[in-house]
């Protein structure tokens, strides 16, 4: 069951179709300061902002798992994966969790310093943290660019 409601969606802007979902999924991670390449999903088919309040959401098709290449981390996202944003944080972050060894640990918050550092920190529901390149979650807006219709 989905955790956005209408009285959310009615509150916020409402984005359906891959093509420009990918568009504003990417604009929303550079508007709050975090690497273009974090949410790496496929058939996106619903995003959601509510500017007011901070809430995001972004629905696909099926739940996906992408491989960071240059930290080798694999990480999986759901169906449904909600967050709050705001500058340079993903907060109450839901639907996504990450490889560590043999175990799925689910992210609960993401963030980069402020003043920055190069740097952007994963932290779990129980406060356990890791800390990355913030250059291993950016993709070369050339290559993966969406011509707008």
């Amino acid at each position: 069951m989905s955790s956005v409601t209408e009285e959310i969606k009615s509150k916020s802007e409402v984005y359906h179709g891959d093509q420009i979902c990918q568009l504003k999924s990417k604009e929303l991670l550079r508007e709050i300061a975090l690497p273009n390449g974090l949410l790496p999903l496929k058939d996106i088919i619903e995003v959601g902002y509510n500017r007011e309040t901070g809430f995001v959401w972004l629905k696909q098709k099926k739940s996906t798992t992408h491989k960071f290449e240059k930290i080798g981390k694999v990480t999986s996202y759901a169906t449904e994966v909600t967050a709050h944003v705001e500058k340079g944080k993903i907060k109450k972050l839901n639907g996504v969790k990450t490889k560590e060894l043999f175990i799925w640990v689910t992210l609960s918050d993401i963030y980069v310093n402020d003043p920055p550092t190069g740097k952007i920190t994963f932290q779990t529901p129980a406060g356990l943290s890791r800390t990355f390149p913030v250059s291993a979650f950016e993709v070369d807006e050339k290559s993966t660019s969406i011509k707008e219709v």
